[in-house]
Order: C-alpha cells, then sequence, then structure tokens
C-alpha cells in the first residue's frame, strides 16, 4: 500500500510538471499554425490532453480478456465527462475567485463555452440512449461518433480563422529555449511531443495504482472506473485549467475543458460502442443524469448572463452528491 500511493504522489507531480510545460509550447504551436486563441485550447489542447482517457478506454475494451475489464473501459467513458462537467468547472471557478478575489467575477469565453456544450448536450444524450437499449447493430454506430467529432474539428478550426491567429507576442519563453524569444519550430514540436509522452505514461502509472486500490476498498470495476479513474485521466485537463487561470487565460481553461468533453462524448464513445455491450447499470444512468444536469446549469445560466465564479463551482456540489449516492448504493 505504501508503494502504491509514493507512485500516485510521483506521477501526479509528472503530470502537473509536463502539464505546465506542455501549455507553455501548445500555445507557441498554435501561434506557428496560425489557429485562433480558443481553438489552441478546444482543439489542440484538448486532443492532448484527452490522450490518457482515450487509450486508457482503448486498452480497457479493444484489448481487455475479462468483463470486468471492458466494464472499467466504459465506466472511464462515463466518468471522465461526469469529472470535467463537475470537478473540472468548479476548479476554473475556485481558481478564479482565487485570483480575482471574489466570487462575482464573469469569466471570458462564457459565449464559446455556451455554443461548444450545445454540441456536447446533443452527442451526449444520444450517447447515453444507447445504454439503455440493446440491438444487434448498435457497434455500427460508433462510426456516427467519430464523424460528429471531426464535424466539430472542422468548425473549430474554422470559426479560429475568422477571428484571427492565436499571437506569440505576449506568449511565455518557450521552456526548452528560455533565451530564445523566437524558438524553433523543431523545439516547440519536441517539447510538444515529450510532454505528451510524460503526461501518457504518467497517467497510466497513476490508473494503474488506482485500479489496484479499488480492490482493497471493495469497489466493483464500474465504480472504479467512474470515481477513480478519472481522477488520473482528467488530471492533465485540470491542471492545465489551474495553470491557464492562473495566468490571467481563463478563455483557454475553459476551452480546453469544453473542447475536451467533446472528444470524450465521441472517442471513447466510439470505442465503448464498437468493442462492448454499451449497457448501462444504475451507477452509469446516474453518471450521465448528473452530467446532463450540470451542462445544462452552465447552459441556462451562461444564456441569462449569470455565470461567474460561484456559478461554475457549483459543479463540486454535484459531483459530491453524485459520490454520496454511489457509495451509500454500492
Amino acid at each position: 500500500m505504501a508503494l502504491t500511493i509514493a507512485l500516485l504522489l510521483i506521477s501526479a507531480i509528472a503530470i502537473y510538471l509536463a502539464c505546465e510545460w506542455f501549455v507553455n509550447s501548445v500555445e507557441w504551436l498554435g501561434a506557428r499554425m496560425k489557429v485562433g486563441t480558443l481553438a489552441v485550447g478546444s482543439v489542440l489542447a484538448a486532443v492532448g490532453t484527452a490522450l490518457p482517457e482515450s487509450v486508457v478506454t482503448f486498452v480497457a475494451v479493444a484489448l481487455g480478456d475479462t468483463p470486468e475489464r471492458k466494464d472499467i473501459g466504459v465506466g472511464a467513458a462515463m466518468g471522465g465527462p461526469l469529472v470535467l462537467s463537475t470537478i473540472g468547472y468548479a476548479v476554473i471557478g475556485v481558481v478564479l475567485a482565487i485570483t480575482t478575489k471574489s466570487l462575482r467575477t464573469k469569466p471570458p469565453g462564457a459565449r464559446e463555452l455556451i455554443s461548444d456544450q450545445r454540441w456536447f448536450i446533443v452527442i451526449f444524450i444520444a450517447k447515453v440512449a444507447l445504454g439503455l437499449v440493446v440491438f444487434a447493430f448498435k457497434p455500427w454506430l460508433a462510426i456516427g461518433f467519430v464523424a460528429a467529432y471531426a464535424v466539430f474539428v472542422w468548425r473549430e478550426l474554422k470559426e479560429a480563422k475568422v477571428s484571427g491567429g492565436h499571437s506569440d507576442e505576449d506568449l511565455e519563453p518557450l521552456r526548452l529555449q528560455p533565451k530564445r524569444d523566437k524558438p524553433s519550430n523543431l523545439a516547440v514540436i519536441t517539447q510538444t511531443v515529450a510532454t505528451l509522452a510524460v503526461i501518457f505514461v504518467a497517467s497510466q502509472v497513476f490508473v494503474t495504482q488506482l485500479e489496484d486500490i479499488g480492490p482493497d476498498l471493495g469497489l466493483p470495476p464500474t465504480v472504479v472506473a467512474l470515481l477513480l479513474a478519472p481522477i488520473a485521466t482528467e488530471l492533465p485537463e485540470i491542471l492545465n485549467a489551474v495553470i491557464w487561470v492562473r495566468q490571467g487565460k481563463t478563455e483557454l481553461a475553459i476551452a480546453n475543458i469544453s473542447g475536451s468533453m467533446m472528444i470524450q462524448a465521441t472517442i471513447p464513445s466510439a470505442l465503448g460502442i464498437a468493442f462492448t455491450p454499451w449497457h448501462f447499470d444504475g451507477p452509469l444512468i446516474l453518471a450521465g443524469a448528473v452530467t446532463l444536469g450540470a451542462i445544462l446549469l452552465m447552459v441556462i445560466v451562461g444564456r441569462m448572463g449569470r455565470m461567474t465564479a460561484a456559478t461554475l463551482s457549483s459543479g463540486a456540489l454535484l459531483y459530491g452528491g453524485f459520490l454520496t449516492a454511489v457509495l451509500v448504493t454500492v
């Protein structure tokens, strides 16, 4: 147990440090690609930080040789959006309130958040609905989820061109070449790929330790995936949010969370639908309901112009209610 806890701490520290270097390089990458600021968060950063949960789901459902392992994959596909829609936005709200010393601060990027989350709601409802029914050709519908994400990326990049490219004038020096005002393209790409590799490996170590702890706590595979695995797989997005909000780039943090949720509503879901029966039990249905509730709350308060650090932070209460309900019924 002592070794497991030590590995958890070491891998968490490695993920945080790698995330700091990753957000630094991905901003430079966006500037070199002339991608808009919000697209840097919703596409470039989101693809990178969503890699751990996508790989966890793929390994579990495609390569797993037991029903328990496949349950972990399905749970991870549902747990990711749950954590981001509640804890992810709550972290942004808390850090924003701390940095501005006010719970009434309105975050920039709210309009884009509402637009992205409308897409998410439609796709997520379809994802949950498929988990409630059983029919023979369900695996073929996985193609539709992949196509939906491709359309989302095309839309984000198209809007980014209209809004203008991401400027490199106010960027911090590239960590790999701190003494150069204009780092080389090779250095930018190298730092991006290297930090993604560290995030990927450290996340796998973190998830493995969580899976080892699960049986000791008497938790079934689905609950382990819903409650424990997302702590690691969503750590990059959450730490990116802390870093960006602390730097005064809240719109990037929001775009990263919403973009990551779009990936998780499509790619891991496509894998689960293709390789498993994709049929939900009680905890998974509850996870879907809480996720939808959290996102609908964000959309409603956003349309009313009342999205603040306080309303973003309220997602933690929803997750707390979900956690309590699941632990009581296990």
